[in-house]
């Protein structure tokens, strides 16, 4: 039934296409105005609906942001959160106040990684005017933008998981409905760099999907994830990858892509065969608890593992998981060629002007 509506949503593909070609076209010819905010402006973006990286990218370029002397904040859209609207997620990098389901995980795990001002608005143009007032920041990072074309930005960064190059499928490499692409990859013309990400499929030789991004002339970058440790989500206690070699868990996860997931966790000696896959953006709920709870007793599971974005969520069920040990891996982005990225963003950055 799934392939029979797939099939049919290729009818509406041609309209998308039209509506998103029209839009850019406007955006060109200057019908519709991207405006310019008092600061400078990075966009991470990508041209593939969930799943390519963007958080770990985004946390990467604050931290890197901060060691070159810049005052860095982050404005998101907040997907998933349950409020509307403009919302200060945190003024000076605290996070005391914050509450994830107003803001998103996405920029509470931010927060909690970089420590930086941060806010959520579907507006980007309202919610940068407000940041920048209510905020000690002085270069801002767009997360998932590259579509969001009514803010002028200073670098357009677009992130593209490698693996989505390995399925060929119409129903992959499409335009949405029936594919997964909200834009052409000729769109890729108007981006200023692209990060590659190998994620944790460090053995993937694959050279077509370097191939294809060359055609464009931009500057490829290429990323991929290092798991560092694992960590309790309560007492946030740091134990070391080998200490969970063998180790018999449940895993749950609420994310876009979670292949990528189990397969670290698989090269690290954890077992995957007893898991419970959410959809993205999973907002945990009572039910998810009792059902998790129980899965976790009936597979005699040592431990609970999650991600650390499911932990931020997760976390606020502290109380009923008092008696599950539950941790979530700690990774990190890296960047293969990461000096030629530093001294790339410097120039960039040191190139454009503020008005």
């Amino acid at each position: 039934m799934t392939r029979i509506l797939k099939t049919f949503s290729l009818l509406f593909v041609p309209i998308y296409y039209l509506i998103i070609t029209l839009r850019n076209i406007f955006f060109d010819y200057g019908i519709l105005k991207s405006e310019k905010v008092r600061s400078k402006v990075i966009s991470i973006g990508n041209l593939v609906v969930g799943g390519s990286g963007k958080t770990p990218f985004v946390i990467y370029i604050v931290k890197l942001l901060k060691n070159l002397g810049w005052k860095p904040s982050v404005l998101s859209r907040g997907y998933g959160r349950k409020s509307k609207g403009y919302v200060l997620v945190s003024k000076d990098g605290t996070n005391d106040n914050i509450d994830v389901d107003k803001c998103g995980d996405e920029i509470y795990q931010t927060v909690l990684e970089c420590k930086v001002p941060a806010a959520v608005s579907e507006r980007r143009i309202e919610g940068a005017t407000r940041l920048l007032n209510e905020t000690d920041t002085n270069v801002i990072v767009l997360d998932d933008a590259f579509q969001h074309r009514y803010i002028k930005r200073d670098i357009d960064l677009v992130l593209i998981d490698k693996t989505f190059f390995n399925n060929t499928s119409i129903f992959n490499q499409s335009l949405l409905p029936s594919g997964l692409m909200r834009e052409p990859f000729n769109s890729l013309k108007r981006a200023d760099a692209i990060i590659l990400n190998n994620k944790f499929h460090d053995e993937d030789k694959n050279l077509e999907a370097e191939e294809i991004l060359k055609k464009f002339n931009k500057p490829i970058f290429k990323a991929y994830y290092k798991a560092i440790s694992f960590v309790d989500m309560t007492r946030k206690t740091k134990y070391s990858l080998e200490e969970f070699n063998g180790q018999d868990s449940l895993v749950v996860s609420g994310i876009a892509n979670p292949t990528s997931f189990l397969t670290i966790l698989q090269k690290t000696g954890v077992s995957t065969k007893n898991h419970l896959i959410f959809k993205d953006h999973k907002n945990y709920t009572e039910k998810d608890v009792q059902l998790i709870r129980k899965t976790f007793y009936s597979t005699n599971a040592h431990s609970l593992v999650t991600t650390e974005k499911d932990a931020v969520k997760l976390l606020k069920f502290a109380r009923e998981f008092d008696d599950i040990d539950i941790f979530y891996l700690k990774i990190t982005l890296c960047l293969e060629n990461e000096e030629e990225f530093i001294e790339y963003l410097k120039s960039k950055l040191n190139n454009t002007v503020t008005n």
